[in-house]
């Protein structure tokens, strides 16, 4: 039996961003990760921080998102002054590429849709091909326009996860690898996760497991009706530095390699490529910067998302389990300076941030299934 004042399952980017921001208020924390046997969305994912785009129908998740977006440099400084690494955060604006006339007007309706929802403070551009050449003179003839917002940026996501892992453990966070949760029992106010014969207990408990939080949440009168959405990826041979910006689908990693992504399936939890859509992924990035062609695939992976029913985060505590918490969403590189510095104090104990209203896992019913969601609000 293990103690401690606060229980974090999962071990990924979403529940060590929780970590960090709990350590830096004191208490003990203990955090549990499944280990190599999870599906481990947060080593495969794209490494965007991406703000423009994401919330039209939704002003609080637009709001949500352009918060973290703001509090990302000083997560960064922060992580690198503690642990002495640095995660690669640059925020240099990010760009939208568009095909046709009509995807480029369809671009500039959604951007003003968020903008008027949000009250205004949402800054973008919409570029023809004229001047979009001029800020990106390597793009592709196919490319008609493109949106750009200076919200948007990107990050190493495998630095960020080891320097919120060291940023933990130098913070006094227990860290216990390879501790999957088969179970939960609340009694006498305190909360014990069961799993591997090991036996962790304390009186608050997150829920941060990716997906596994779709089988845990009921255990503590939660629900999160999360699932999976693949997403395949692919990595070229490191060259010259040819990409300033990151754009929705192509982004050039700190390491000078080329990284071509933006897939959305629903194949269930099937997380292994296919030749089909490594083909689409590769065309669309030829399409958008026809130098890319030259480069050598190195590498090729895909990842699961977690997706909610509607693509916004779940972020409650449990009316009938007080202490217990979920936090779930899809962007856990955009979203971590929004856990580390908003969702930890209100688990704290400070106030619930004025948008967790909107996000409650209880606006669903319990049988719903993110797929329903996934053409209606494609955030990526």
């Amino acid at each position: 039996m293990s103690s401690s004042d606060v229980i974090v399952i999962g071990g990924g980017l979403v529940g060590t961003a929780v970590a960090y921001g709990l350590s830096r208020l004191g208490g003990n924390i203990t955090l549990l990760d499944e280990g190599d046997d999870a599906f481990r969305a947060s080593r495969g994912n794209f490494g965007l921080i991406w703000v423009h785009g994401k919330g039209r129908g939704a002003p609080h998740y637009a709001r949500w998102t352009r918060e973290s977006g703001r509090r990302w440099p000083t997560l960064a400084a922060r992580l690198r002054d503690e642990t002495g690494i640095d995660v690669q955060f640059e925020q240099p604006g990010g760009f939208h590429l568009c095909f046709s006339d009509a995807e480029l007007e369809a671009r500039s309706e959604r951007l003003a849709a968020v903008r008027d929802e949000v009250g205004g403070d949402y800054p973008f551009e919409i570029l023809e091909r004229a001047a979009l050449r001029e800020r990106l003179p390597q793009v592709g003839p196919k490319v008609v326009g493109a949106s750009y917002s200076p919200m948007d940026g990107d990050v190493n996501p495998l630095k960020l996860l080891r320097a919120l892992h060291a940023a933990c453990t130098q913070r006094g966070v227990v860290l216990k690898a390879g501790h999957g949760v088969e179970r939960i029992t609340h009694a006498d106010g305190l909360f014990t996760a069961h799993g591997g014969g090991r036996q962790f207990r304390a009186p608050k408990l997150v829920l941060a497991a990716g997906l596994g939080n779709a089988r845990l949440a009921g255990q503590v009168g939660l629900n999160a009706p999360v699932g999976p959405s693949r997403g395949q990826l692919i990595v070229t041979e490191r060259t010259r530095k040819l990409l300033d910006h990151p754009t929705g689908h192509v982004r050039q990693t700190d390491e000078g390699s080329i990284q071509i992504g933006e897939s959305v399936e629903d194949a269930g939890f099937d997380d292994s490529t296919t030749t089909s859509t490594l083909a689409e992924l590769a065309c669309r990035a030829v399409a958008s910067f026809p130098m890319l062609g030259r480069l050598n695939v190195v590498r090729v992976w895909a990842a699961l998302r977690v997706m909610t029913p509607d693509v916004c985060p779940i972020y409650q505590e449990s009316t009938s389990c007080p202490g217990a918490y979920v936090v779930a969403c899809h962007g856990g590189v955009t979203l971590a300076a929004a856990h580390a510095f908003r969702i930890a104090p209100w688990i704290d104990g400070a106030a619930a941030p004025d948008e967790l209203g909107a996000f409650r896992g209880d606006r669903f019913p319990v049988a719903d299934h993110p797929a329903q969601a996934l053409d209606r609000h494609h955030a990526y």
